[in-house]
């Protein structure tokens, strides 16, 4: 395609808002027209999926679930009056509370004012408010955030000695819709007994957004927390970030939680048309579907060009990889979807893995994220009459151009700045991309059943541990490997066994090791009061 063809593409496909100053390129997709009216029919099928979804369909039929996370930032459009009362009020709890931490109205029994949140979760409890706290907090923001997201001990106590000294002083957020988030439980329980440890009431400090009527909402009334916020059916961990898991660290943060939901309810209502070209969730849908053939033959990666929006391609990960990743199709055909996601940031990724990108392996995708604004005040001439964001816009383009020339496809999202608004329209742009593609490809984008699968394989790892251990207390004599995986009714998960053994002894959690660690059989094991 000659320079001239290519101009006029660009203006083809050219996607802009003029309220949101948002643009979306898709030109540098290879796609032609003929593969455009192919899927007409799909998208028209699409778009009335996802009007029925927002009617209050059920969407989620593993689970007689409605899906109605667009109601978050649109409450006229909740399907009943109760719904959309829940929402409004839900939001107004969260004002008032982030209102009365800040002026000290709620306030440490030590004195003084709160200065920090701690906030234990995991998946969509965690990856969306990392995103929102990294692309919109200031620094001078009334409560600075960390995070616990993960069951790994290290990682708990590097944050705990992180915040040692103003443990006094900070919020426990506790995220988790049942409460029994076996990663969000073990944080909770770390965490609290370290307050225990310094005579401090965790209860004084402790709030919870959670499910009603579960385990942690009883348990948070009952030992008197600071607050509970609730966590619907209605809502998925992954599209829960303008839910209260993310609204409340955000107005905690002091960040305008009005202008996310007003610029996502924008972002929403754009794409709410049933027109291919002048719809740009289906811009992206269309795109993902050309590049991966519909089954995913391409990976996606994420490049946005700008620090704050690092952790956006995580965020997506999850979003994406959860939401289409599914074994079978909705007519239960075996059809393996997915799209993997990774990504890094601009101009990074120069220096990392484009390398790969322009020569190597063309198995993948790039979408670009430009945003207008290099920052808030007057940039430095590095050289006469160029800055450095003059410099990260020309590693972008010169990127974008060096891939097309050896024929790598990439889309371009422009936004004029990072801020409450445009963050608010990027996570419902993906939101509703994901549902129009999911519908594309005949696939439930609610449910995840592997997830579920690998929570109970963890549960069945930790039942045999305890039948390990069980077996070595009573055993009078040391036991091979295999007499071990006999006596725990597990011959067949002899490797499973080992494991276990190899982890405890590690940790010396009262195993006794003799043989040859690398030559498993050769060990015999048994309990330190032998």
């Amino acid at each position: 395609m000659n320079t001239a063809e290519l101009w006029q593409r660009y203006q083809d496909w050219l996607y802009y808002d003029e309220k949101l100053g948002f643009y979306l390129d898709v030109s540098r997709m290879s796609f032609d027209d003929a593969f455009v009216e192919t899927m007409k029919p799909k998208f028209d099928k699409a778009f009335k999926d996802i009007t029925a979804i927002e009617a209050g369909a059920i969407a989620n039929p593993d689970e007689e679930r409605m899906v109605g996370h667009y109601w978050l930032r649109d409450p006229d459009l909740a399907p009943t009056d109760e719904l959309k009362q829940d929402i409004i009020d839900t939001k107004q709890s969260i004002i008032d509370f982030a209102h009365k931490i800040h002026s000290g109205e709620i306030a440490p029994p030590s004195g003084g004012k709160f200065t920090q949140i701690l906030s234990i979760g995991i998946g969509g409890s965690a990856l969306g408010p990392q995103f929102v706290a990294q692309a919109l907090a200031t620094l001078d923001a009334p409560l600075k955030i960390y995070f616990i997201d993960n069951s790994d001990p290290e990682g708990i106590d590097q944050i705990l000695a992180t915040i040692s000294d103003r443990l006094d002083t900070t919020l426990v957020s506790v995220i988790s819709k049942s409460g029994g988030t076996p990663e969000t439980r073990n944080g909770m329980l770390e965490v609290k007994q370290v307050y225990e440890d310094r005579n401090l009431n965790f209860a004084d400090h402790a709030f919870a957004i959670t499910g009603k009527g579960s385990q942690l909402e009883n348990q948070a009334k009952s030992e008197g927390w600071l607050a509970t916020f609730p966590m619907r059916d209605w809502v998925g961990g992954r599209t829960s970030e303008l839910s209260a898991v993310g609204l409340v660290a955000a107005a905690l943060q002091g960040i305008n939680i009005q202008a996310m939901l007003d610029g996502a309810k924008a972002m929403d209502a754009l794409t709410r048309k049933p027109d291919l070209k002048n719809n740009p969730a289906a811009l992206l849908a269309l795109s993902w579907y050309f590049a991966g053939n519909g089954k995913g033959e391409k990976d996606m990666v994420i490049l946005p060009y700008k620090d704050s929006l690092l952790l956006f391609s995580r965020y997506l990960q999850q979003l994406i990889m959860e939401s289409l990743g599914k074994e079978k199709d909705l007519d239960g055909n075996i059809v393996n979807q997915g799209i993997a996601v990774y990504g890094n940031k601009g101009s990074t990724d120069q220096h990392a893995y484009v390398q790969q990108l322009r020569e190597g392996v063309n198995n993948f995708f790039l979408t670009f994220i430009e945003v207008l604004k290099d920052r808030n005040a007057p940039s430095v001439e590095i050289e006469p009459g160029i800055t450095s964001g003059d410099y990260l816009i020309g590693f972008l383009l010169g990127t974008r151009q060096a891939l097309y020339e050896k024929q790598r496809d990439s889309i371009t999202i422009t936004i004029p700045d990072v801020n409450e608004t445009t963050v608010g329209a990027l996570i419902a742009l993906y939101e509703r991309a994901v549902s129009l593609y999911a519908s594309l490809i005949n696939i439930n984008a609610y449910h995840q059943p592997g997830v579920e699968a690998g929570k109970k394989a963890a549960a069945s790892i930790l039942s045999l541990q305890e039948r390990v251990v069980e077996v070595l207390q009573k055993s009078q004599r040391a036991l091979s490997l295999s007499e071990l995986a006999t006596q725990a009714e597990a011959p067949e998960q002899i490797e499973t066994v080992y494991k276990i053994v190899r982890h405890l002894y590690a940790n010396q959690r009262g195993i006794i090791l003799t043989g040859n660690l690398g030559q498993p059989s050769s060990l015999k094991i048994a309990w330190q009061s032998h």
